[in-house]
């Protein structure tokens, strides 16, 4: 792994230790970072007690890492001790986790990079943190999941693209520690990309995820399956559409090149579960309200009718 040389380590804090965001941590802590895991129940235990292990088709990792709850993070921990926290937990628990953190996150004015699923977060988060504070940002062709407590597989580049949210004319003040973040990444075998607009960078994802998430775990098929089938690959592209049909509704433009470009890259990348398939394998909680949701929602408002991602959510709803 190539260490960080000329480039100052960063301190960093992910909340969310699960299979994207162990992923991403374990590759800054190989390269010298120092980075704290934000993590609960046997996840959590195992991770304290035994460490680390993260496989990769190119990066292997095992090894003990600091890992702790919730609650010790605040009383172990100051916001300012932080370069940068990013944010890797499930859509549906950032406004409970800025309510229970208000007074710990006021003490410090450190940065926060969201790496979550949807467009909404960033915008809930700069409600109560300010946007000077706020980076929007995306994890591409990856996928990564526990398969059990305190060991991650994961596959993909695992790229990631961020930027001053929503763009860079708004918040020109995190241009530094946006390119700061950029090239430690880098560094660290993350291939990473800035872009002037990241609130455009995150609906052209959420065509991706609203093509794919909800109808894998409708099917209970990966994401190879969906897209070469002949009749599920015009449910994704056609559920892709309504996203950018819907997408005025936050002043972004989605072409139809775009719709294209996106539909071509998840035909063309690895077939993987999605987590939303994954989550329902578990019994976990879907993120239905951060993605096919936000569309609805925004469908709502417009009068515009997305019929796809409708009977999608609703079929999942029941």
């Amino acid at each position: 792994m190539e260490k960080l040389g000329e480039i100052k380590p960063l301190r960093l804090l992910f909340v969310g230790a699960g299979g994207v965001g162990a992923y991403y941590a374990a590759r800054l802590i190989s390269s010298g970072n120092f980075v704290v895991l934000v993590a609960r129940g046997h996840h959590l235990e195992a991770l304290q007690n035994h460490g680390l292990q993260v496989e990769h088709d190119q990066f292997s990792f095992k090894q003990p890492v600091r890992a702790v709850d919730d609650s010790t993070m605040q009383t172990q921990y100051r916001c300012s001790d932080f370069d940068v926290l990013v944010l890797c937990m499930k859509s549906q628990d950032t406004a409970g986790w800025l309510d229970s953190k208000s007074v710990w996150m006021a003490e410090g004015a450190t940065p926060v990079l969201s790496l979550q699923n949807g467009v909404e977060n960033e915008a809930e988060l700069s409600k109560v943190l300010g946007i000077s504070r706020i980076i929007g940002g995306l994890a591409v062709r990856i996928g990564a999941h526990i398969v059990s407590p305190g060991c991650i597989r994961a596959q993909g580049l695992g790229q990631i693209v961020l930027g001053p949210w929503p763009n860079t004319v708004a918040n020109r003040g995190l241009k530094t520690e946006v390119e700061r973040l950029t090239g430690v990444f880098n560094a660290s075998g993350i291939p990473t990309r800035t872009a002037a607009d990241i609130r455009h960078e995150l609906w052209k994802k959420l065509m991706v995820n609203n093509g794919v998430n909800p109808l894998s775990a409708l099917t209970r098929k990966d994401t190879g399956f969906l897209t070469k089938h002949p009749h599920y690959r015009q449910v994704v592209y056609a559920a892709m559409r309504e996203v950018a049909a819907v997408s005025g509704a936050d002043d972004v433009v989605l072409s139809q090149s775009d719709v294209d470009e996106m539909f071509k890259l998840i035909c063309e990348f690895d077939p993987i579960k999605t987590s939303m398939l994954v989550d329902l394998e578990k019994g976990r909680p879907l993120e239905l309200d951060a993605i096919s949701g936000s569309v609805l929602r925004r469908a709502e408002r417009l009068g515009i009718d997305t019929p796809v991602t409708a009977l999608i959510q609703s079929m999942l709803s029941s």
